[in-house]
C-alpha cells in the first residue's frame, strides 16, 4: 500500500484528507512541518500533500527543506492552499510542486490528482531504472575490457567498489570530510570508480601483463592510464550529456594514483589538493593490487598489507582516510574471500 503524508494545521483538513485516503493507502496525518520532519526519519512516503499556510515552518520553508536533503528531494509534493493566486502557483512549481490542491477539496479531486501523480512518479522510476540499468551494463562493459586483458587482476573492479563504498559510509559514521561528502550519492560514486582503470585500454598487453620489474619506459607507459582515462570518460560524456556518474568516474580514473606527498602521478598533487576521490580510491586501489597476485609479485597478505599502508600514512595516503580504513580494514579481508 502507497503511503501518504498529509502535513495541515487544520483538524478538519487532516480528517477530511484522511477519510478521503484511508480506503486506498496508508496515511499519515501531520499538524505541522515539524511533525513532518521527524516522521520522515522513520517512514519514507510516496507522495506529500503539504500545506502552505501553516505558523512556524509554512509549506514553502519546508519544500526548501525537503529540496535540500537528497533522501528526501525526491518525493512528489502536492500543495494544498486557499490561495489560488498566479504567483503563488508559480513560485510552488518553481520550488518543484507536482501539483497544487484548492482547499476546501472534494474527494474525488483529491484522489484523482493523488491517482494521477504517483502513475506518472512509477513511470518515472522505471524509466530511471531502465537507464541505470543501461548504465551499469555500459560501464561494466568498459570495466571488464580492462580486467580481462590483465590476467592476474580478476575481481578486482568488483572489490574495489565494494571496499569504496563501505569505507565512505565508515568516513560519514566516524566524521571524516563528513561536510565534503555529505550530498554524495554513495552507490553512484561507487558504481563510477569502476572505470577509474578504464585509461588501461590503451595500455599494450606486452607491458600490462608482463612477468617481472617494468623497465623505466614501460612504467612512463602505464603512468599514461589515468589521463588516458580522463580522455576516454570525457568523450563518453560529450556524447552522452551526463554530468554526475561520469564527472565522479573522471575524479577516480585521473587522480588514483597520486600521492599525499606529491610523489604521485600524473600531476603530483600534494595534500588537499588532491580531489577527495583520488585520496579515498587510492588506498582501496593499492590494498587490493597488495592483496592480489600480480605478474610481478605474489599476494600478499591482509596483514602484510595493512603494515605497508599504516606505514605509508602522510606519505602515500591522507593520514585521516587512512586512519578510518585501518579500523574498518578486518571486513575487508572478509568481504573479498565472499567474492
Amino acid at each position: 500500500m502507497r503511503t501518504i503524508f498529509v502535513v495541515d494545521d487544520s483538524d478538519v483538513n487532516l480528517l477530511t484528507a484522511e477519510n478521503a485516503l484511508m480506503k486506498q493507502y496508508r496515511v499519515f496525518t501531520l499538524p505541522s512541518a515539524a511533525a513532518m520532519f521527524e516522521l520522515l526519519e522513520e517512514v519514507v512516503p510516496d507522495l506529500i500533500l503539504l500545506d502552505i499556510l501553516m505558523p512556524e515552518t509554512n509549506g514553502f520553508d519546508a519544500m526548501k527543506m525537503l529540496k535540500a536533503d537528497l533522501k528526501y528531494s525526491g518525493i512528489p509534493v502536492i500543495f494544498l492552499t486557499s490561495r489560488s493566486d498566479a504567483s503563488t502557483e508559480a513560485l510552488g512549481f518553481e520550488m518543484g510542486a507536482a501539483d497544487f490542491i484548492t482547499k476546501p477539496f472534494s474527494e474525488p479531486v483529491l484522489l484523482n490528482r493523488i491517482k494521477f501523480h504517483l502513475k506518472i512518479e512509477d513511470i518515472i522510476r522505471e524509466r530511471t531504472q531502465n537507464l541505470k540499468r543501461l548504465k551499469d551494463s555500459i560501464v561494466n562493459v568498459l570495466a571488464n575490457m580492462v580486467e580481462n586483458r590483465d590476467s592476474m587482476t580478476g575481481k578486482h573492479i568488483e572489490r574495489t567498489t565494494l571496499y569504496l563504498k563501505a569505507l565512505m559510509e565508515a568516513m560519514t559514521e566516524q566524521g571524516v570530510y563528513t561536510e565534503e561528502i555529505k550530498d554524495w550519492d554513495f552507490d553512484m560514486i561507487a558504481s563510477s570508480s569502476r572505470l577509474h582503470d578504464v585509461g588501461k585500454i590503451v595500455i599494450t598487453d606486452l607491458i600490462l601483463n608482463k612477468p617481472g620489474k617494468l623497465e623505466p619506459e614501460e612504467f612512463d607507459i602505464i603512468k599514461t592510464h589515468p589521463a588516458e582515462g580522463e580522455r576516454i570518460i570525457s568523450e563518453i560524456q560529450k556524447e552522452s550529456g551526463d554530468e554526475a556518474f561520469l564527472q565522479n568516474a573522471k575524479l577516480f580514473a585521473l587522480y588514483h594514483h597520486e600521492k599525499w606527498d606529491g610523489t604521485g602521478y600524473p600531476y603530483g598533487l600534494k595534500g588537499g589538493k588532491i580531489p577527495l576521490h583520488g585520496r579515498i580510491m587510492a588506498i582501496v586501489d593499492v590494498y587490493d593490487a597488495l592483496t592480489s597476485d600480480r605478474p610481478y609479485k605474489r599476494a600478499f597478505t591482509h596483514e602484510e598489507a595493512i603494515k605497508i599502508i599504516s606505514g605509508s600514512s602522510g606519505s602515500h595516503f591522507d593520514p585521516k582516510i587512512t586512519d578510518v580504513f585501518l579500523k574498518i580494514s578486518e571486513s575487508f579481508a572478509e568481504e573479498a574471500l565472499c567474492l
